[in-house]
């Protein structure tokens, strides 16, 4: 198992509500930490989806445990990292998995507001930034950890759609890289993923909610943009990517960008 004896703390390890039976980032992380022999403190804004996490990777044969907290909220990040300290003794891996676009009010430049520019700094990067600012204390002391951070393919295209998802999720990369440059020498390691686009609950299913649209329609509009077999990616090819970050495989990497996007950065520029 590549995670035996580990405690990864999942930040956003619940999902939303969607009819694809598509599963999300930090769901099939959970699962999948689980399954490689990691006890999993799952955390979500929502107790019952991040306790819907719970149970499922305790029917598959797995320890977890479940927290609500609202990553906007310092106070509650804190009291969930303690939390998963009190639970198990330490914490060897932080994975941050939030964030909100066009339901935080994301749009074209003229069209967005001053409230849905604070809304979404404060999900996708305040929220990243608390987590490891409580976190880094407790690996800084056991001298090793690895943080996770899930940014976005949108961080290098151009021509999205929107303005502050792009924006929020480029931040994030420069963040991690000095978060990994600040840590190295406490034996901390901190990359980011960028996830393409992917058939998830918070990419497909909410755009549905928004537009009226049918799922089917939006899926088959962005299969048609990914490169590799023009089809988009899942939950679970960020988890696998995940598990190599956390594993000790991955043991001398740290503060790069792994893209997860089925080939669409490579048309970048």
């Amino acid at each position: 198992m590549r995670l035996k004896d580990k405690v990864a703390i999942i930040i956003g390890a619940g999902q939303g509500p969607g009819d694809g039976g598509a599963i999300g980032n930090g769901r099939a992380t959970a699962l999948l930490f689980a399954r490689e022999g990691a006890k999993v403190f799952c955390v979500d804004r929502h107790l019952g989806s991040a306790e819907e996490t719970v149970r499922l990777v305790r029917e598959d044969g797995g320890e977890a445990a479940a927290w609500a907290a609202d990553v906007t909220d310092e106070s509650a990040v804190a009291a969930a990292i303690a939390g998963c300290c009190e639970h198990w003794s330490r914490i060897d891996v932080l994975h941050n998995n939030v964030g909100i676009s066009v339901e935080g009010g994301d749009a074209a430049l003229d069209a967005v507001s001053a409230e849905a520019f604070d809304r979404i700094m404060n999900v996708n990067l305040l929220g990243t930034m608390l987590a490891c600012k409580h976190v880094l204390p407790i690996m800084q002391a056991q001298a090793a950890g690895v943080i996770i951070n899930v940014s976005s393919a949108s961080a290098y295209w151009t021509g999205h759609p929107t303005v502050l998802y792009p924006a929020s999720k480029s931040a994030m990369v420069t963040f991690t890289r000095q978060v990994a440059l600040q840590n190295a020498s406490y034996g901390i390691r901190s990359n980011v993923i960028l996830p393409g686009l992917m058939d998830t609950p918070m990419a497909v299913d909410r755009r549905v909610m928004a537009t009226g649209r049918t799922r089917a329609e939006i899926a088959a509009e962005r299969d048609a943009k990914v490169p590799l077999r023009g089809k988009m990616g899942t939950g679970w090819d960020v988890a696998y990517a995940a598990l190599f970050l956390a594993s000790d495989e991955a043991q001398f990497i740290t503060g790069i960008e792994l893209p997860v996007d089925g080939g669409a950065m490579a048309r970048v520029g």
